[in-house]
């Protein structure tokens, strides 16, 4: 086996130098573009005594410095910085395991080959649907690597299948060890905030995981999202005003509206309510997050990135989980958004307030709705962000798949607003059931069926839907506003790139 490695590593690495060739590059060690990795020679031979020590030097030229720094790190075991023989082995045997695992996984026939319908199913699984002529463009890919190293193919002798072989050659000293990486371009859901909270989780690699970046990105996602919900307020709150008191007698334009505000509390009331909005980002985030995790534990997926449907589910659930936990804070943002100037001093005074007047079950007004809003906000959200997807790397993926800052802002804004389309009317319902308890005047209180029928019957289907432009104006900029701050705050908290 350590033969069959040592020959993939020599092909990898520039070569094989001898002693007295490494003797004399150890005479210039800083040479330009080229990183050194000290090996330990020492190693006891099959037949015959032990060699004296003596240190060789392995020039590393293929490869980039990331994926260098990768293999030192993830291979130096005793923390020293550097790469000695036996930690080199090391890897290389730890390596080769996942290698196989992935291979299985891969090897649907088990016939100890990969063909191009393989890949295709493989990728499928992943939600990345992609034609058989892409899938035999992989079997025969090429990897480039300095100008000076030899060109590497997968498919070696030409038969448009891999064996274990030809796979374990290709892929051993390289440190990823999963395909899922091909889709991580297009995590989304943490980077564009819309003001919404029916997002599907962010999914992290078991990197992140283990190196603490996934606390990073959802601080990062977090900042972000109060940033662009602070800039766009004041169109959340007129969609708030407009999807409670305007109707076919009261119209209520966005002219009108931004007016009625400005003149009843003045420029600082475009901002009420806005505080409890920020707030609960970080609970919510925190929340979802985990109770995703322990989700995808349940259903038994041991995939790093979940298929369409599986992250649906666990999405939902987990989404559903978050909601229960801080929905009192959402009725507390729709009681604050439609308070009148002076109605109440602040958050605690709004709590208590409610708390005293109309007990607690007040504090999950519309919750239903707004549970039953998760799925078709969800499940849009995916399909319409997943189709993007695959119609971009069906079209334009040739040598990465990476979509470049502007698709994926579209594709992000495009589903996103997609969802809240398909999602709205719980969400207006939802927002009328928070704040007809405000009101205590006799009047019936309405459940969401009934209240579902009254809209209908006296406001016309459109009447579902009131608020809709105020809402769809904040898309783009909040989506690119949170965007922004995120990519800042990313360089920040020192969080790598995906």
């Amino acid at each position: 086996m350590l033969p069959e490695m040592w020959s993939s590593m020599r092909r990898w690495f520039l070569g094989s130098l001898t002693a007295e060739k490494n003797e004399q590059n150890v005479a210039n060690p800083r040479q330009k573009d080229h990183s050194v990795l000290e090996a330990s020679a020492g190693e006891k031979q099959e037949n015959g005594p032990t060699p004296a020590k003596k240190t060789t030097m392995l020039i590393l030229m293929a490869p980039p410095k990331d994926l260098q720094q990768k293999i030192v790190k993830a291979g130096d075991k005793d923390l020293d910085g550097q790469l000695d023989f036996e930690e080199f082995v090391h890897y290389l045997r730890d390596h080769e395991k996942k290698l196989r695992l992935v291979f299985k996984s891969l090897d649907k026939k088990n016939d100890g080959r990969i063909d191009s319908q393989e890949i295709m199913q493989s990728l499928r699984d992943l939600g990345v649907h992609i034609s058989e002529q892409q899938a035999e463009k992989i079997l025969k890919r090429i990897r480039r690597g300095h100008v000076f190293a030899p060109v590497m193919y997968m498919d070696k002798n030409g038969t448009m299948t891999i064996d274990w072989n030809e796979w374990r050659d290709y892929h051993l000293l390289h440190p990823a060890d999963n395909i899922p990486e091909i889709i991580l371009y297009w995590k989304h859901s943490t980077i564009f905030d819309v003001g919404e909270s029916l997002m599907v989780p962010d999914e992290f690699t078991a990197e992140e995981k283990k190196t603490g970046m996934w606390w990073r990105h959802l601080v990062a996602g977090g900042g972000a999202g109060s940033v662009s919900r602070t800039c766009t307020a004041p169109l959340d709150r007129l969609k708030v005003l407009m999807q409670v008191h305007s109707s076919r007698v009261n119209t209520m334009c966005i002219a009108s509206g931004f007016s009625q505000m400005i003149r009843e509390g003045g420029i600082r009331s475009l901002w009420r309510g806005n505080g409890m909005n920020v707030l609960k980002i970080a609970p919510e985030s925190a929340i979802k997050f985990m109770a995703y995790e322990q989700i995808k534990r349940l259903i038994g997926s041991n995939q790093e990135t979940l298929g369409i449907l599986e992250r649906l589910v666990a999405g939902s659930l987990a989404g559903a989980i978050s909601q229960s936990s801080i929905y009192p804070m959402e009725v507390l943002k729709t009681r604050l958004a439609l308070g009148k100037t002076g109605q109440y001093s602040g958050i605690v005074d709004c709590a208590k307030h409610i708390f005293q007047k109309e007990g607690l079950a007040a504090f999950y007004k519309g919750y239903i709705p707004n549970i039953l809003g998760i799925i078709p906000y969800a499940g849009i959200d995916l399909a319409v962000y997943e189709t993007l997807k695959n119609s971009w790397l069906q079209t334009y993926a040739t040598d990465s798949a990476d979509p470049g800052v502007f698709v994926l802002l579209a594709c992000g804004t495009m589903s996103s607003t997609c969802g809240q389309l398909a999602s709205y009317p719980l969400a207006l319902v939802r927002t009328r059931m928070q704040a007809q308890a405000a009101a205590l005047d006799g009047g019936p209180q309405m459940s969401m069926s009934s209240l579902f029928r009254h809209i209908v019957r006296t406001e016309g289907a459109m009447g579902l839907y009131r608020g809709l432009a105020p809402n769809f104006m904040k898309v783009i900029p909040a989506v690119s506003i949170s965007y922004v701050v995120y990519e800042n705050l990313k360089v920040t908290l020192g969080v790598q790139s995906r």
